[in-house]
């Protein structure tokens, strides 16, 4: 395994590539560590050099200035519901192409991949990385189209190592989605179970997120691809029983049965199709009542040990933040 000097991380602007790239720094095993991206910093990040960069268009390979690198791919369209089907091809699967290709002319022969679990589908079963996916989302099926790309580009030299990794939902300092929101509605007192309690929500903690990767990738296999989530598979009640305790919030107790909140969003997803966003759908609630139901099985194989569980991560993600809500 080539160790070289310099590491390129795309979709290095968001949520886990800031954490990527501050533990990235902390090690110091790079000279040079590129951010490329087309969103704002969620945080500046001491040492980075950012480019701003659509992963849809070709990467110029004078960036490497003739050296390989390692290379994180991070970027993609990834909120659902929230695009259209075809956006999520576009940027998924010809950003995994451009990105590849990028890797071809540096001679750049390590990268790392993040995929998503959406590649299964929702589960009520237990599903590891032996289960047959089945994604019933553009964003899924995008996502699993990728790692056939970054495959193909690792079959074509056996020196080349790859490093795919399915991640549940990733919560910490920095995300805006799915955590931040249950917060929010947590603290307003406005979450309702829809129609169950007992739903799995396979998730993790963005630092046991990194500190998988580096760990994966640093085992050299020529293709690894593993599930990361916690072992112990949550159920929404006791995440939410987690955030009462870390956060102080009162906890929810109202189950609400779904066919009827599926009655009271159609309102919202009138004034969505008229222009005005709200983020409350159909789709929202179906996401909230089906498990995600996800086994990490060959990371605890290959003895990968998780440093947080969801209670002491969400009292380090509060103590980190500083501030209420999470945000």
């Amino acid at each position: 395994m080539s160790n070289p000097t310099q590491a390129f991380v795309f979709g290095g602007a968001g949520f886990i590539g800031t954490h990527l790239m501050k533990q990235l720094i902390a090690s110091g095993t790079y000279d040079r560590i590129v951010a490329l991206d087309i969103g704002k910093p969620r945080t500046l990040v001491a040492g980075v050099e950012y480019v701003h960069h659509d992963v849809r268009e070709p990467v110029d390979p004078e960036l490497a200035r003739g050296e390989p690198a390692d290379i994180f791919n991070l970027a993609a369209i990834h909120t659902t519901p929230g695009h259209p089907d075809g956006e999520y091809y576009y940027t998924n699967v010809l950003g995994a192409v451009n990105v590849c290709r990028f890797a071809n002319e540096t001679g750049s022969r390590n990268i790392t991949f993040t995929s998503s679990i959406s590649i299964y589908g929702p589960s009520e079963a237990p599903l590891d990385e032996d289960s047959q996916p089945a994604p019933a989302s553009a964003y899924g099926r995008s996502k699993l189209s990728a790692e056939a790309i970054h495959k193909l580009w690792q079959s074509e030299d056996p020196a080349r190592r790859l490093t795919i990794v399915r991640p549940a939902v990733i919560y910490g300092l920095y995300e805006q989605g799915n955590f931040t929101r249950l917060s929010r509605l947590l603290e307003r007192r406005a979450f309702v179970y829809p129609g169950r309690t007992d739903t799995i929500k396979s998730c993790g903690y963005v630092k046991d997120l990194i500190s998988s990767m580096l760990f994966m990738a640093s085992r050299n296999d020529s293709v690894s691809i593993y599930n990361f989530c916690y072992e112990h598979r949550y159920t929404i009640s006791e995440i939410c029983a987690a955030f009462s305790q870390a956060a102080g919030y009162t906890k929810p107790t109202l189950t609400i049965p779904v066919w009827f909140m599926n009655l009271a969003v159609l309102p919202f997803e009138m004034l969505h199709k008229v222009g005005i966003k709200t983020g409350i759908n159909r789709e929202r609630i179906r996401k909230l009542w089906f498990s995600t139901n996800i086994l990490p099985k060959r990371l605890v194989a290959n003895g990968f040990r998780f440093e947080h569980d969801v209670p002491s991560s969400l009292n380090e993600w509060k103590r980190d933040s500083r501030i209420k809500d999470f945000d």
